[in-house]
């Protein structure tokens, strides 16, 4: 017997049920896709492939009915993703006609009742140099590396502002360094090669929610679940209206799994949007846990306005985000806990300005799913960065080594820098390190004249915690930079790699640039920073040698500029897309918009082998030939 992969219910002929077969070869009942393709979905639910014919347009169908409907994730049928299909109890409307009981579910008034881990190996403030740290450390230690603008400043000339690029690479996990040895693919992720998570999804299933968006949903959270090991914990915020906590933060052992899969299942959509309620009661789950995962986060997604701050007069107010959220997710907030959100907006009527600010002020990132079937594909992206942490509480440390000389910027995007000591000495907090993720920053100085023939610049240390063992990792050995002071210089070629770094901050300022004059609405205005940015880069010596960091900016660029080309296509997606663009390059790390999870997309510049990996996870999922985990 044949499953419709929307509903979840058999396809049986003659039951007056008409059943629709794609040229795919998929079938489905002819009801289920029709209300798909209703929502622009052309794409098949299970291999993705994109349909030229489509059945015609009917009215979408009644989810009265109490049906689940879900896109299955790709597990086999005796699976227990397959083993929750099943009718839906008709729900219970509330008092304020909320059609769902989950809110209504009494919850403790403190959530300390998180699934124990096993016994933990103890916080340590024991320092660890970087050789011990490699000899009892599997995963390795953080590559340095640092460029001078130009090698070499004549004795007699002083240089203001003189470019030095600070290089960092993580190290890869042993997990990774296994599959390249024996040249395979897709292996399932090492438990003992990373550190577990504890993830909390707050996700939004009010009534703009359902139909495909939630089913879309579920697909992705099924997903999700399927590709958390037995020490990661999940724990899952469902909001409209209200906010409603489905289980506290669960190991996802099998049984985990099943029982998670039967409750995302579950969800069905109606009523408004309180987004911070949602995320009071997210940050609460990772505040008052008894235990504790080396790594914490939230995932957000919601795809409309915040109901829950208007205005009297019923005008949009200016949501002070920072107020209305825990401490706790504040980014830099001098506790000892962080909790970055990373903030999914779904489709063209999300609060990207809302979304932007709530993952800027928790240190995390904003993603636009501008297409609804890519919401799985921009998830797995985000916990491929999730399950591959090798590097916490990272602080870099710049030491000017010549008496003569002082910092005079550190230009580090959204990470927090600090000049003291006169402006001998300056600081970068890093803090997350994913597997194999790099960073650049660019620490400017006054080069003075100087008689000697070469001069000694910086010194460059860092210190991190190992998020396995637990222990403070030292690299006392220096990173020194030096440049030659000879009495003549011939015409000196500016390093490519601080020339391309260069264009990196130029276009995210342009990008940042443009979107105040936008807002404001002066979107000529915003089409014309963009466009001067462009010509400049593409007369830098990076363009010229078609480095594919500076094509991709000027490609991204370009996109941006198409999405102002008026206020209609501005607030539609315009908007989003160059948010998400601010937040990715402000923290050097990868966010989904537009193609970016696609492997030919230039806009990924900062995906990891990890993320890569589980988006080619998630893009050949099929029917019953799931990756084994």
């Amino acid at each position: 017997m044949r499953t419709c992969a929307i509903c979840l219910t058999n396809m049986k002929p003659g039951q007056g049920h008409a059943i629709f077969t794609a040229e795919c070869s998929h079938s489905f009942h002819f009801h289920c896709i029709t209300s798909n393709v209703k929502h622009g979905n052309q794409i098949c639910p299970i291999c993705r492939a994109k349909w030229k014919e489509i059945p015609f347009q009917t009215p979408a169908y009644d989810l009265s009915h109490g049906r689940s409907r879900i896109n299955p994730v790709s597990r086999p049928q005796d699976d227990g993703w397959m083993t929750v299909r099943r009718r839906l109890l008709p729900p219970r409307l509330g008092t304020n006609g909320e059609t769902s009981t989950i809110f209504q579910t009494p919850e403790p008034d403190v959530f300390d009742d998180d699934e124990v881990l096993d016994l933990q190996t103890e916080i340590t403030e024991k320092r660890t140099s970087a050789n011990e740290a490699a000899d009892n450390n599997a995963i390795g230690i953080i590559d340095i590396k640092t460029y001078p603008e130009v090698s070499a400043v004549p004795r007699s000339a002083s240089h203001n502002d003189f470019t030095v690029l600070i290089h960092l690479k993580a190290p890869i996990t042993s997990e990774r360094q296994d599959r390249n040895r024996n040249q395979t693919e897709l292996l399932p992720v090492c438990q003992n090669s990373r550190a577990p998570v504890d993830l909390v999804t707050v996700l939004d299933v009010s009534g703009s929610m359902a139909g495909t968006k939630l089913a879309l949903l579920k697909r992705a959270m099924g997903f999700v679940i399927e590709n958390l090991g037995p020490s990661d914990r999940l724990s899952i915020i469902a909001f409209s209206s209200r906010a409603c906590r489905l289980f506290p933060l669960r190991q996802m052992t099998d049984r985990g799994r099943r029982q998670a899969l039967q409750d995302v299942n579950a969800l069905i959509s109606n009523g408004g949007t309180n987004i911070a309620e949602g995320l009071r009661k997210g940050a609460k789950v990772l505040v008052d846990r008894k235990w504790k995962n080396p790594v914490g986060s939230i995932i957000l997604l919601s795809d409309g306005q915040d109901t829950y701050t208007v205005s009297n007069n019923g005008a949009r107010a200016q949501t002070d985000y920072q107020s209305l959220l825990p401490l706790s997710i504040c980014h830099n907030n001098g506790e000892g806990l962080q909790i970055p959100v990373h903030a999914f907006g779904f489709g063209a009527d999300h609060d990207a300005a809302s979304m932007h600010s709530i993952s800027e002020i928790s240190g995390g990132t904003f993603s636009f799913i501008e297409a609804e079937g890519v919401i799985q594909d921009a998830f797995a992206q985000c916990i491929g960065g999730l399950l591959s942490v090798v590097v916490q509480e990272l602080q870099i440390r710049v030491e000017c080594v010549h008496l003569s000389l002082q910092l005079s910027s550190i230009k580090a995007g959204g990470y927090q820098t600090s000049i003291v000591a006169d402006g001998r000495m300056g600081f970068i907090d890093v803090g997350v390190l994913y597997a194999e993720e790099e960073r650049n920053f660019l620490v400017a100085v006054n080069v003075p004249v100087c008689s000697s023939d070469e001069m000694s610049l910086l010194n460059v240390r860092c210190i991190y915690r190992d998020p396995i063992t637990k222990a403070m990792v030292s690299l006392e050995e220096m990173n020194e930079v030096k440049i030659q002071r000879p009495e003549i210089t011939s015409e000196l070629v500016v390093s490519m790699k601080v020339d391309r770094e260069q264009n990196r901050l130029r276009a995210a300022e342009a990008m940042a640039e443009a979107r105040v004059a936008a807002e404001n609405g002066d979107l000529a205005g915003a089409v014309s920073v963009l466009e001067s940015c462009h010509r400049l880069l593409t007369e830098t010596a990076s363009a010229r040698a078609s480095d594919r960091l500076t094509i991709s900016l000027c490609a991204e660029l370009k996109e941006i500029q198409e999405r102002m080309a008026n206020r209609r296509v501005y607030e539609a997606s315009g908007r989003a897309y160059i948010l998400s663009g601010l937040s990715s390059h402000s923290w050097q790390r990868a966010t989904a918009r537009g193609d970016s999870t696609d492997g030919t997309s230039l806009v990924q510049a900062y995906q990891t082998p990890s993320m890569a990996d589980m988006v080619s996870r998630s893009q050949t999922m099929f029917i019953g030939n799931s990756a084994p985990h």
